[in-house]
């Protein structure tokens, strides 16, 4: 095992064990559930599926960040969701490489590029940006979205935590340090999409957590036809990202204190404009300036799976909650026929109401595919709220189809089927992080005497 391996294995340890602590009142647990804890983790540990799927994933993202073969380009929103498993089998400077060019394509504004790359793969119609920093690439910008800012420090985060290498943040880019930027990047979120009658951030109309908009077939560029609206998902990113860059922040109180204040603002306001307290759910959208779709549609009673789990990740939703939640995101996949929680939505927007031709009908793509790359995300989340045996349970659906498949794929249809691009890299870091997760959990807690017990999963 490699130094930055074992510095990464220590990392997830700390992180699951700190998490799935268990509360002081269940210190007197009995010796039957000790035991039943213990019988959960051989069990996964005895998951020949869970180490070849966590197997897979390693194997996909050796030497390669793209997010997958259906896309040439480096992504941040991918990247940031395997970045963690990649550096278990990649040299870190290999990472390093990878986050810099988001930095060098930094708009002067402050804002960060979806993805970049080489010169002669840039064959798609985005609306390329080039930088004298990078002239062997180009990037793009989705603009319908406001997640590529906070993906981005999320990533650096997770790379300085997993190889202990603070060094990225002092590098300069145009004479401007990587922490600089950082702060630029969130700044931009807060001036440039920041609603300030509810105290949100606001994009485009999207599915969840998307990025193409109903009101044109391309879809990925904010427009006249544009609706400006506020949800959970973009929201829940901001706030963990804050998060993040406190952590990277050395030594500056005022700028910790400024952007603590910040970050409670936004999870005071989210709970406030955006948490339906009678449905128990996020509200869709809060729009700013009217809605794309009919007045009779009642878009309310879509839930969003996506956007729930990375609320849970931001810490937005009491245990019960996210109990809640979960027992929703099952019901939904139990009425849609659906293969998994990976499941976007439910139920999905009518047919037509995207003019994008793969958003167009129901179940399809964003519109109420089932992805891993979300999903995966979902049970990282039920893993550090401790719900142990959920995360399980909930897991085995997904590696099961990619060891059926022999691949990670893009999305799943309803009846199970793989969809979208191969050799999907978002989705083997979720999955491979989400295995890795429970199954330092299950190292843990496979003795059942009270030193090895850690965690459970519902009271």
């Amino acid at each position: 095992m490699s130094s930055e391996h074992k510095r990464f294995v220590a990392y997830a340890l700390a992180l699951t064990i700190g998490h799935c602590a268990v509360p002081a009142q269940s210190a007197e647990i009995g010796s039957a559930a000790k035991t039943r804890h213990a019988e959960l983790a051989r069990e996964i540990l005895a998951d020949q599926t869970l180490s070849d799927v966590r197997g897979m994933a390693r194997d996909l993202l050796k030497g390669r960040f793209n997010a997958g073969s259906g896309y040439g380009e480096v992504w941040i929103r991918d990247l940031n969701t395997f970045i963690e498993v990649a550096l278990e089998v990649n040299p870190p400077q290999r990472l390093r490489e990878a986050l810099l060019p988001f930095f060098e394509f930094q708009g002067t504004n402050g804002d960060i590029v979806d993805g970049y790359i080489p010169l002669d793969g840039a064959k798609v119609k985005y609306a390329y940006r080039t930088s004298a920093l990078a002239t062997n690439l180009m990037a793009h910008k989705n603009t319908v979205e406001t997640d590529q800012e906070s993906s981005l420090v999320q990533a650096v985060r997770k790379y300085v935590s997993a190889t202990g290498d603070r060094t990225i943040l002092q590098e300069r880019i145009a004479g401007v340090t990587v922490r600089e930027r950082l702060g630029r990047a969130l700044q931009y979120v807060l001036t440039e999409r920041f609603d300030r009658e509810h105290g949100l951030v606001w994009g485009a109309t999207t599915a969840d957590w998307g990025d193409v908009q109903p009101e044109s077939p391309w879809g990925v560029e904010l427009d006249a036809n544009s609706h400006r609206a506020l949800d959970i998902y973009d929201n829940a990113m901001l706030v963990i990202a804050i998060n993040d860059y406190l952590l990277l922040l050395h030594d500056n109180a005022t700028e910790a204190a400024r952007w603590n204040t910040a970050r409670d603002g936004l999870k005071r306001n989210i709970r406030k404009h955006l948490w339906d307290v009678n449905r128990q759910k996020f509200i869709p959208h809060v729009y700013l300036a009217g809605s794309p779709f009919p007045k009779d549609f009642e878009e309310d009673a879509i839930y969003y799976h996506g956007g729930t789990a990375v609320a849970i990740e931001a810490g937005l939703l009491t245990r019960d909650e996210v109990a809640r939640s979960l027992d929703q995101m099952v019901a939904n996949v139990r009425a849609a026929g659906a293969g998994s929680i990976g499941l976007t939505l439910y139920p999905p927007y009518p047919e037509g109401f995207f003019k994008n031709p793969q958003m167009r009908s129901p179940y399809s793509y964003q519109n109420g595919g089932d992805w891993c790359w979300l999903g995966g995300r979902m049970i990282q989340a039920l893993i550090k709220e401790g719900y142990i045996a959920e995360a399980y349970r909930e897991l085995r659906p997904m590696v099961e189809r990619v060891k059926r498949a022999g691949g990670f794929h893009e999305w799943w249809s309803r009846d199970n089927q793989p969809r979208g691009s191969g050799e999907f890299r978002g989705s083997a870091g979720v999955l491979g992080r989400a295995i890795e997760l429970l199954q330092v959990w299950a190292e843990h807690n496979r003795d059942p005497s009270p030193e090895g017990h850690s965690g459970e999963g519902r009271p």
